[in-house]
This record gives structure tokens, sequence and C-alpha cells, in this order.
């Protein structure tokens, strides 16, 4: 038997059907604990084996948390399906509409038809920590380049010329030469002179706070005793942005698999005599935005990934196409650490839960009003 349950921020739908794809039943209940408790029961009394969730990293990431909090050996798989699949699902029987109760069937059906559907990964520990001070910290980083830009805007203006004797806003030093630049501005600049060194004032004050969330996350790193950061190219933030997105490497059987998540396989694109693959803007775009850094990092020094790229471009590859082949090939790089790094440390897949409730509420004390605060790997 198998579930799909359409997320919502106040309901769940909930799908149950046979192997041969036959709803056994379908129903709507509150995305709430009693409504988990419902779910419960109703999965039971069907002998559910595989529960397709839509939206497991919002609306859905709480009920996913209960089934695994209910589930700790494993018996109820849990699995991921995209909003995409469920929408061409819909679109192949017409005449039906879109409904939360259709939509949970076409989730139901696709769980029921696809083997390879990614399992719900629960980010908490180490990795839930990261994830939430690597996410601030970037939020900071936009913040601070939205406020160096403005100034930059408003420095033109008030001061022309003032690049020859300042330049960029990067370093404390030149903020501070802004700021005094700004404080002999009197007449009919002077509001705006007073509002851009209030900006720069606080770019100062996101440095410093980016600068200690940067301390706190290095220290997380270290704490794993991952190797990651033995690559060259791969600091603390960017060794925890693989740990905080990826959280158990072995969900991913092959570097493939793995390659495939993060953005860095290519997609076939044969038609006909013409054989070729094409970029692929899908997987997980902060792997891919990480990898892209470590690529670069390496191409800039004397490393074996510049002479991989060198060696890619004398093959005719363009500038992009040999980029995409390193990343690839350092997506390979990550996995081989990470599966290295899982064996040493026996990583799992959750803390391990004792029969107890009260244990299970200690370890992972989730209810609905949490959808928001955290998300699952897909």
């Amino acid at each position: 038997m198998y579930a799909g349950i359409d997320t919502h921020k106040d309901t769940l739908a909930v799908a149950v059907i046979d192997h041969a794809g036959r709803a056994l039943a379908s129903l709507e209940l509150p995305n709430t604990n009693t409504g988990f408790a419902e779910l419960t029961a109703l999965l039971a009394d069907h002998q559910v084996q595989r529960v397709g969730i839509e939206g497991s990293g919002a609306y859905g990431r709480s009920v996913a948390v209960h089934l695994a909090l209910e589930h700790p050996d494993q018996d109820l798989a849990v699995v991921e399906v995209p909003t995409l699949m469920t929408s061409r699902e819909r679109r192949g029987k017409p005449g039906q509409g879109k409904t939360d109760p259709v939509d949970a069937l076409a989730i139901a059906r696709i769980t029921a038809r696809e083997p390879g559907l990614p399992p719900v990964r629960l980010t908490v520990g180490p990795a839930a920590d990261m994830r939430a001070l690597l996410d601030y910290r970037d939020e900071l980083i936009a913040e601070r380049t939205a406020l160096a830009n403005r100034v930059h805007a408003e420095l033109a203006g008030l001061l022309p010329g003032y690049q020859h004797q300042i330049g960029s806003l990067t370093t404390k030093v030149r903020i501070r030469q802004a700021i005094d630049l700004l404080a002999q501005i009197t007449g009919a600049g002077a509001v705006r002179a007073d509002l851009s060194r209030r900006r720069l004032e606080r770019i100062l004050t996101i440095d410093t706070e980016a600068q200690e969330l940067r301390k706190t996350i290095a220290g997380l790193v270290e704490d794993t005793g991952t190797t990651l950061t033995e690559e060259y190219g791969i600091g603390p933030l960017i060794a925890a942005r693989f740990i905080a997105e990826v959280v158990d490497v072995r969900r991913y059987p092959t570097r493939d698999t793995f390659a495939a998540a993060n953005g860095t396989a290519p997609i076939p694109a044969s038609s006909g005599r013409t054989v070729r693959h094409r970029f692929n803007p899908g997987g997980n775009r902060q792997l891919n935005r990480a990898l892209y850094t470590v690529a670069i990092t390496q191409i800039r020094a004397d490393t074996e990934g510049r002479r991989y790229y060198e060696a890619k471009r004398a093959q005719g590859k363009t500038r992009r196409e040999a980029l995409r082949c390193l990343k690839r090939r350092l997506s390979d790089v990550v996995y081989r650490r990470m599966r290295v790094d899982a064996r040493a440390f026996n990583v799992t897949d959750l803390p391990k839960l004792t029969s107890t409730n009260e244990h299970r509420r200690e370890t992972l004390a989730v209810d609905a009003g949490d959808a928001k605060e955290a998300r699952l790997t897909a």
C-alpha cells in the first residue's frame, strides 16, 4: 500500500492506494498534532509501506518529522515528490481539474511508480545549526551588498570622483575614510550625507557580526571532524554548506546520484544522429554554488583542478564547459571525502531513538508550529 500527502499550511490532503493504483482512502486532516495522530492510525490500518510528501521542506516538514519519530526503525519509507512530477501526473488525466484530493492521489501514484524518489532527510543536530547560521549570514551579506551599492550611488552625486580616493567599500579602513569624507559635507547634501553615514555604520556592524558567525560556524565544522577542509578551496563556510545540505551522504548510493542531486551531472539532450548534453539547471543550487566557488578558487591557483581545467580547454571546450567539467570532478571529490567521513564517524540518518516516547521528544521535539523554522533536504 502507498500513500500521498499534499501539504498546506492548515490541512493535509491524504490519499491511500493499492499496488494497482486504485484509491482506497481519501481524506483531509488538519496540519496539527491531532491530524498527525489520525494520519498514523490511517497508515497503520492500511499497512502503508511508502509515503510520498510534496513540500516536505515547507508545510510538510512537521508531518515528515512526526512520521520519522513514529517509525524510527524505518519500517515506513518517507520520500519527497517534486511538484513538477505531481503537475505532470495530474495533467495526464484531463477532465478532473485540480483539487487537493486529486493532487494527493497523483502523489500517491508517483510514490508507487517511481523507485528513485529521494528519501526525506531531517536536518537536525549540527547540520541544522550550520544551515541556520549560514542562511542568516547570507542574509547579512545580501543586506551589506545592498547598503554598499546605495552608498556608492549617493557618493557619486555628493562627491564626484570619490572613487579615486576610496575605491571599494570592502575594508574597515575604506569605510572609515568614506565616513570622514561625508562628515565634511554641509548644506543641501547634508541629509543625504547623514543617511549614507548611517548606512556605512550599519555595514561595519554587519561585518563584525558576520565575522563572529564565521568563527561559530568554523567551530561547528571542526567539531564534526570532517576532512573536507583538507581539499584546496574548501574553507569552513563551504564545508559547512556541504554538511548542512547533504546531512547524510549515504542517501546517495553512487557518485553519479550525488552529482545529479547537486546539478553538476549534465542532462542528455540527444536526438537522431546528434549526441550531446546540456547544462543541468536543477539539483540543489546551494551545493552547486559551493562547488562553483571551489572550482573558481582552484583555477586561480597552481592546483590539480587548474591543470584539469586547462586540459579541458586544450580539448576545445569553452570556459563554461571546462568549468562545468571541473565542478563535476569536484563533486566526486566531495562525495568520496564525505563517504570516508561517514564511515569513520558512523554517521546516522537520525539521532538514535529509544523505545520511550520521552526520549524521542527530547531528541526531536517538533510539532506543526515548527514548519517554517527548518527544512528537509530532498
